[in-house]
Parts: structure tokens; sequence; C-alpha cells
């Protein structure tokens, strides 16, 4: 069960990869924890990636295919994978099933969590931070005990630069641009499942499964 997962920034892809990984017992595989690994490991494919990351560069796409698929050759993926945040665009889209074809696999089905801007924009702008110990809240869906103030180290919350509004319309302008071309694109192969992404995180992973486990039979 090789799935690729797909989804505007705040749209909760992470959140029900993470429950599809646990359900299945298959990895979720996102491509900053691929180059964080390969850079630790001081590997050659990472030693590649991180000539491009010091100068503020984009790795590759062939590159950042190559890293994938040399982790998804691991033995803990036998049974499958999710991918999340690789591809972004129809071109490594492309490089990507180049490099399955050629180990004679394929990615199985594409998941789309489907949640509309305005939504994502009072989602992302509504979390509050703690920028000391790292606790997460958001105002309307897990406020703090005391506003603004974490209830674990009482530091003051803050919104991080990357929630807010005008940064959130700006990456999924991003998003609709380079991505959402990759909805059709899995569309046309018909393995594309879209989920409403504004109900419940329970009531999404419910039509996943449905669909997974319909698909799978």
């Amino acid at each position: 069960m090789k799935i690729v997962m797909l989804g505007a920034p705040g749209a909760g892809k992470g959140t029900q990869a993470d429950r599809i990984a646990e359900k299945f017992g298959i990895p979720h595989i996102s491509t900053g924890d691929i180059f964080r690994a390969n850079l630790r490991e001081g590997t050659e494919l990472g030693k590649k990636a991180k000539v491009y990351m010091d100068r503020g560069e984009l790795v590759p796409d062939d590159l950042t295919c190559d890293l994938l698929i040399d982790r998804v050759s691991k033995e803990d993926c036998a049974e499958g994978y999710i991918l999340d945040g690789f591809p972004r665009t129809i071109a490594q889209a492309e490089v990507l099933d180049r490099a399955l074809k050629a180990l004679n696999t394929a990615v199985d089905f594409a998941i789309d969590v489907e949640v509309p801007d305005e939504d994502i924009v009072t989602r992302m702008s509504g979390r509050r931070a703690c920028p000391k110990c790292g606790a997460t809240y958001h105002v309307k869906y897990m406020p703090s005990k005391i506003e603004d103030k974490c209830d674990k180290c009482g530091s003051d919350l803050i919104l991080r630069d990357d929630d807010k509004p005008e940064t959130v319309l700006k990456r999924l302008r991003v998003y609709h641009d380079q991505t959402q071309p990759l909805i059709d694109y899995y569309q046309k192969k018909g393995i594309l499942h879209t989920v409403d992404g504004t109900k419940t995180p329970e009531a999404v992973f419910g039509s996943i499964l449905a669909f997974l486990g319909k698909e799978s039979v």
C-alpha cells in the first residue's frame, strides 16, 4: 500500500498520514525527515543535498527522488509507505513515477484532504505556540486555560510568522499554483480519493479507511 498525501498547508494531511501509518503498520515518510537523516548520517546522497541546502537552494527533483527511493527501499517499507511532502509538482510526480517503474512498482493511492482556503486561514491563524517548551494551542479548538499563557510553563504564547494570515495566504497561492495540479494528475490515473477535511479528524479518517479497505480487498 503506497500512498501519496495531498492537501494544502494546514489541511490536516500530516495528522491523517500518522493515523494511516499506525493503522496499517507502514512508515509515514516526509522529505524533511529524509534530508535530516541523510545529513545526520553523512551519506553520499546527504552530502550532495547539503551542497544545495548550504547555498539556500532547493534540492533538485532528481536528487530528492534518489533520496526518497533510497528510503522506500528499506525493509520497513516492504508492506508500503505514506509519502508526505513529495511530490509537490507534476515534474516531481513524473520523476517519482519513473523511479518507481524502474523498481516494478507504483503509487497505489493519492489521498487529497480538501479544505477551503478560508477555513485554513482560520485554523492556522488561530494557532498559538509556547516559545519556551514548544506546547501548541488553538484559540478556538484547543485554547489555553489562561488566555495567551502556556498551561505547562506559564510563558507567553506567540503567533508564529508562518501562521500569520498574510503568510498563510501566500503559502496557499503557491500550493494552488504548483501542487493542486497533482490532483488532476492522479485523478487521470484513477487512484485519487478526495476527503472532506472540514469534518472532524475521526470522520476524515473514517472516510479514508472506508476507501482503503474497499480498494485493498
